[in-house]
């Protein structure tokens, strides 16, 4: 399995991440707004503004305080990933 630093030591495994997309488009901000009252939310951001949500297979949102640019560079085999 392949984990990825998503921010603050926080890490995801990669082969669950279905997409990485801006919060600024009001269709992932509905998604957002729906997936908190569901309880599907991570707020892995820690209080910083969030510039990434991250889809997952099992339907859970990830908030996440990097850039999409980042968090797909990570996915795609860049830094700050881990072999398990």
């Amino acid at each position: 399995m392949k984990f990825v630093n998503i921010g603050f030591g926080n890490t995801v495994c990669a082969e669950r991440i279905v997409s990485v997309v801006s919060p600024e488009s009001a269709p992932i901000k509905r998604l957002v707004i729906d997936g908190k009252t569901a309880g599907k939310v991570i707020d892995v951001s820690c209080g910083r503004k969030t510039r990434s949500v991250l889809v997952t297979d099992c339907g859970n949102i990830i908030l996440s305080s990097l850039q999409c640019e980042t968090v797909s560079a990570r996915l795609n085999g860049a830094e700050d990933t881990q072999e398990v």
